[in-house]
């Protein structure tokens, strides 16, 4: 059972939960993409990395402005967020890499960020009732990570579908989480009213005494 000081951590970062829904969409629509498109070339796999690193990491700058304004954990999320950025850019203006390059970008850049939503997990399971389902995300990202490492001759196509399941698991998590933190918001807004409500009650009887 978390302390009120927990539960108005939760409110507070209720109000951001749309960034993680975001996240999730565009992690589901990068699954989608792998599993339907013709993605048997290098072209292709980099231009799917690309967009979805480069947003990725938008957002999860974006969510450690809020988290820093709660005086909460924000540097795991300005390090996901830098590197997804670095690597999206990278893979969009270098498209002509290698695949062994580009396999070792995509796994570093899942380590890392995997590594850091672990620990985001970690620092916010007493605040946050659901962060476990952040720690579920950062370990398939260190899972994938580590097989395309130990796997980089795999074949582009086999680098995507693994980059789907990876992404159908992330945007899952971070889909379930954000509606997760809408739930808390609108349970501290109702309690707010109740309480409010309540208060003016409180005085007449007080005052009638």
């Amino acid at each position: 059972m978390i302390d009120s000081m927990a539960q108005a951590v939760a409110a507070s970062m209720s109000k951001s939960w749309w960034l993680f829904v975001l996240r999730g969409v565009l992690a589901v629509l990068l699954a989608v993409l792998a599993f339907t498109s013709p993605a048997d070339t290098l072209a292709a796999l980099v231009l799917i990395f690309g967009i979805f690193a480069l947003f990725d990491g938008i957002v999860a700058v974006f969510a450690s402005a809020t988290a820093a304004e709660m005086r909460q954990p924000w540097w795991p999320l300005v390090l996901r967020g830098l590197l997804g950025i670095a690597a999206g850019v990278f893979a969009l203006v270098r498209p002509d890499m290698t695949a062994l390059v580009l396999v070792y970008l995509i796994a570093f850049w899942a380590i890392v960020g995997g590594i850091s939503e672990l620990v985001a997990a970690f620092e916010l399971h007493d605040a946050i009732p659901h962060a476990w389902l952040l720690g579920l995300a950062g370990a398939a990202a260190v899972v994938f990570g580590v097989l395309a490492i130990f796997a980089p001759n795999a074949g582009a196509t086999a680098l995507v579908y693994a980059l789907g399941i990876y992404a159908a698991i992330y945007g899952i998590c971070y889909l379930v989480f954000g509606f997760q933190l809408l739930g808390v918001g609108r349970r501290a807004a109702q309690s707010q009213s109740q309480s409010q409500s309540t208060e003016p009650a409180a005085q007449r009887v007080t005052s009638a005494a």
